[in-house]
């Protein structure tokens, strides 16, 4: 028998399923996930140790649950491991960085790149044994139209970091510009377009980083 008291609709529904946590845990699980998250750093040196079998595949499926605009799922995960298009994208993304470091980046944008040590060159893209290029879906002959496609992919790569991070895996989000050659090495048509481009291993060892701090509650949180 049908539920009387359900709202009529003209478009299917399923019943919320949601996940139940006692008031008196839900701090402790903020908590618990904020001190593994707050161990994550972006890392540049790499390990030749292979991510285990499975690993990407499950982040991937994890950050595809990310909200997105009208529900399009705007996104495209590519995993590359070949070393051979490691390297040509290796190859064409430091020609970008080149460029960048040399004429297009601003005094003001490359102080504020001072302290963490990078510049034009970009070993970690064929060190990482894995690399993802994340992809906006536009649209094409046979996607549709996204809505909000930035903040939607933007959504996603982070949950895809958080998986990583959890996996025990080290990421970087490397973002060359422009990026359309990753097109190209990819084998993507032109209706999708490069985002982020994120290497995944497991730190090499004596890796260091920047020693950077993470702003305060108070520096981030308005309360109204």
């Amino acid at each position: 028998m049908a539920d009387s008291t359900a709202p009529a609709t003209d478009h299917p529904t399923v019943p919320l399923r949601p996940m139940t946590v006692p008031a008196d845990e839900a701090v402790d699980r903020c908590r618990s996930f904020h001190d593994v998250m707050a161990q994550r750093r972006t890392v540049r040196d790499y390990a030749t140790r292979p991510v285990p079998d499975g690993v990407i595949d499950w982040a991937v499926r994890t950050a595809a649950t990310a909200p997105s605009g009208a529900h399009v799922q705007p996104w495209r995960f590519v995993v590359i491991t070949d070393p051979e298009r490691k390297r040509r994208l290796r190859e064409a993304a430091e020609a970008e960085e080149r460029e960048f470091y040399a004429h297009r980046a601003s005094a003001e944008w490359l102080a504020a790149l001072a302290p963490i040590g990078t510049d034009w060159r970009k070993p970690f893209l064929e060190d990482a044994p894995a690399v993802i290029v994340v992809f906006e879906v536009h649209k094409g002959p046979d996607s549709p139209r996204p809505y909000y496609t930035k903040e939607s992919v933007g959504i996603a790569v982070g949950l895809l970091l958080a998986s990583l991070h959890q996996a025990g895996l080290a990421t970087l989000t490397h973002t060359p510009s422009p990026m359309r050659f990753l097109n190209e090495v990819c084998d993507r048509p032109a209706e999708e377009r490069a985002a982020y481009v994120i290497p995944v291993g497991y730190p090499a060892d004596g890796a260091r980083v920047p020693d950077l701090r993470r702003k305060e509650l108070d520096e981030v949180l308005v309360r109204l």
